[in-house]
């Protein structure tokens, strides 16, 4: 009988499960898993999902797969507990999503869920998904990092300015400039330097994490799933620290609706953000979306990024009839000038001039152009500051963080 026994091939360990309506609706999905996990994969329904979960077999699931398409929406509470069963046994939730609203997308992503992957699946979404989740530090991990990150205790002593900036046409340069000017800020002076917190708010382009070369961290997805619990520890958490100095709250990993956050979400982080830094620099989508006017209200001042054309020119004169009609507070933007005519350039200047009278605007900051440094600086994951502190445009930057530093001291100081 031993022998016998000896003989039988032992059966191949389920390591992950996929949990659906009708898994049949995901062959995509099917192939994914089966190129990933071979045979070490099973299938569950719903109810099923949720019996399983509670016996000691669920303890050997690295993660489970949650595929849900429209359908679904009716069902949700009962696709909520399967969730929660999975997190109450630490088992990480992957879920797949096929035309959901967003609405429905947030309350399932609301539950814990470790990552997300739109449906139809992307050429190795589902393989990266899973290299991610293998990938992610442990507690023990997190706690070390943690303890040896510079960060300061949170105290929510202050009472920070913020700076959002907004491109009003692609390629208008907002993210470098964000960049640039937060990292100006945070190092305007040695001693007692300003806190500076960067908050890249571009759920699906951002590249904040690019320009500083900074890892996109699921820490920043969870927060903004659930901004109710935010609280100073916990934002600070979501944040990372560029070279000692630097705060910065990437862009999610994955590309996210923006309407994933509502008003109040945003409200929130700002508070929190306001409440423990000087300055709040927000990088923003070039998109207006609902929770625009929530950062606009917030904001002491707000740059629209332009360049010396007709699309821009258009654009900014979209922007600025929206803001009127819905009684918005239009005065606060400053327009920014990328790309300017250079002081010997007397045709290209009377151009601007032509372009402000013609928008009935001011355009107080002319930012010249940085050539193929400001590239080269991108790709290498640092400011100008460290790679071409003589570049004309960082000059430029460096000046109005110097001006915007020395109105908000004067500022507090008149407060006193």
């Amino acid at each position: 009988m031993s022998s016998v026994a000896a003989l039988q091939p032992e059966p191949t360990p389920i390591v992950a499960c996929t949990i659906s309506r009708d898994v049949s609706n995901f062959d995509l999905l099917i192939e994914d898993m089966e190129a990933e996990l071979g045979e070490s994969w099973g299938d569950l329904g719903f109810e099923d999902a949720i019996q399983f979960m509670a016996q000691p077999d669920a303890d050997g699931l690295e993660f489970v797969a949650v595929a849900v398409d429209s359908e679904d929406e009716a069902d949700l509470a009962r696709i909520s507990a399967v969730i929660a069963a999975a997190k109450e046994k630490s088992i990480k939730v992957i879920l797949i999503a096929d035309e959901v609203s967003p609405m429905a997308l947030h309350q399932l992503l609301k539950l814990g869920a470790d990552d997300f992957v739109p449906y139809p699946l992307p050429e190795n979404a589902l393989h990266e998904a899973i290299e991610r989740l293998r990938a992610a530090p442990t507690p023990e991990q997190l706690a070390m990092a943690e303890a040896a990150s510079p960060n300061f205790k949170p105290k929510g002593d202050r009472n920070g300015v913020i700076l959002p900036v907004h491109g009003l046409a692609g390629g208008t340069g907002a993210t470098n400039f964000a960049v640039n000017l937060a990292w100006e800020l945070a190092t305007i002076q040695k001693e007692d330097a300003p806190r500076v917190c960067l908050l890249d708010l571009d759920f699906q382009y951002g590249s904040v994490s690019t320009y500083l070369d900074l890892p996109r961290r699921e820490a920043v997805y969870e927060m903004l799933s659930d901004t109710a619990s935010v609280d100073h520890v916990s934002f600070l958490q979501a944040l990372l620290t560029f070279n000692e100095k630097l705060h910065v709250m990437t862009a999610p990993s994955e590309m996210l609706p923006l309407d994933i956050v509502t008003s109040e979400d945003i409200n929130r982080v700002l508070d929190v953000a306001r409440a423990n830094f000087d300055f709040v620099i927000v990088d923003m989508p070039s998109t207006v979306v609902q929770w625009t006017e929530a950062v606009l209200h917030q904001a002491q001042l707000y740059f629209a990024m332009i360049e010396l054309d007709m699309r821009s020119a258009q654009n900014a004169l979209r922007m600025i009839r929206a803001l009127k009609s819905e009684e918005l507070p239009y005065e606060k933007l400053r327009f920014v000038l990328n790309r300017a005519p250079k002081f010997t350039d007397i045709t290209g200047k009377g151009r601007v001039k032509r372009l402000a009278e013609s928008l009935d605007i001011s355009i107080e900051v002319q930012l010249p152009d940085g050539t193929k440094q400001v590239t080269q600086s991108n790709d290498h994951g640092l400011p100008l500051a460290e790679t071409a502190p003589k570049n004309p445009l960082r000059k430029e930057i460096a000046k109005l963080a110097k001006s915007v530093f020395e109105v908000s001291k004067a500022s507090e100081a008149a407060s006193i």
